[in-house]
């Protein structure tokens, strides 16, 4: 499947900003269910003042804001084709070791409640029948809703309220299935919805190591591992190493922010 995407993030404020400088992961990359056709990134309102690979591989812009500026655009499009793979994305590699993926984060820790979900699994000889059976506990446990939680949501929080979104539900899968021993890593990306063009955010999902097959991916959101309307841009041990923007910005401006998102064949 071809998919285009184009992917619009604008920053305003009520007062220009001195220094403001972005982090973004906004680059997909070529793969075992992944192949960038082109893919560009503009911006207005700023520079990019380097460009990296980080410890996983993810590319890594750093943005500044121009002096004086109330305003900043991101623009990123381009095509990409995808296969269906049953959500394998092949073997381990790159810079860091596999067992740096079982190490818990502050999003990530554990607490009763998850220890509680992991420890209800039934004992299953087949790892990816039971990661399924994990990923469907845990949208049972965090109901799908908007509003309720933000970046800085932990996964056990998110488990105690009992409703999230897909940023909780990723935690929650990688938080158990470190747990239950299997390296687990977050994922953020774009999914192609059946339902509508334009979206309000990108996604994010899951992914476990599995012996034999490699990285293996899970959206709890959606009870389905990846297929060819998704695309992978980042990964990470949380939100944190996997975001697609996160910087600082200098002064006392409010901050208002503007997403416009497309993805269709």
């Amino acid at each position: 499947m071809r998919l285009h995407i184009n992917h619009k993030t604008h920053y305003s404020y009520d007062q220009p900003v001195p220094y403001a400088l972005q982090q973004i992961r906004l680059t997909p990359k070529s793969g075992q269910c992944q192949t960038i056709d082109n893919w560009d990134i503009k911006i207005e309102g700023g520079r990019t003042e380097c460009a990296f690979d980080d410890q996983h591989g993810n590319r890594v812009h750093l943005i500044s804001l121009n002096p004086g500026q109330t305003e900043i655009a991101i623009t990123c499009s381009g095509d990409i084709d995808t296969i269906a793979t049953a959500g394998v994305t092949g073997p381990h590699g790159g810079y860091t070791p596999l067992w740096y993926f079982r190490r818990q984060t502050a999003l990530t820790r554990p607490g009763k409640l998850i220890r509680k979900l992991a420890s209800d699994l039934k004992e299953n000889p087949d790892p990816i029948a039971r990661l399924h059976e994990l990923s469907a506990s845990i949208r049972e446990a965090i109901v799908y809703e908007t509003d309720r939680t933000d970046s800085g949501t932990t996964a056990e929080e998110a488990l105690r309220a009992g409703h999230g979104v897909c940023q909780d539900h990723a935690h929650a899968f990688v938080s158990a299935a470190r747990l239950l021993n299997y390296p687990a890593r977050y994922v953020s990306g774009y999914l192609m919805m059946d339902d509508r063009v334009f979206q309000e955010a990108s996604h994010a999902w899951a992914e476990a190591h599995v012996p034999d097959l490699g990285w293996v991916g899970f959206d709890v959101s959606n009870v389905i591992s990846p297929d060819e309307r998704y695309v992978r841009i980042a990964t990470g041990l949380d939100y944190d190493e996997a975001a697609p923007i996160s910087g600082i910005v200098f002064g006392d401006s409010k901050e208002s922010l503007l997403v416009s998102l497309q993805v269709q064949q």
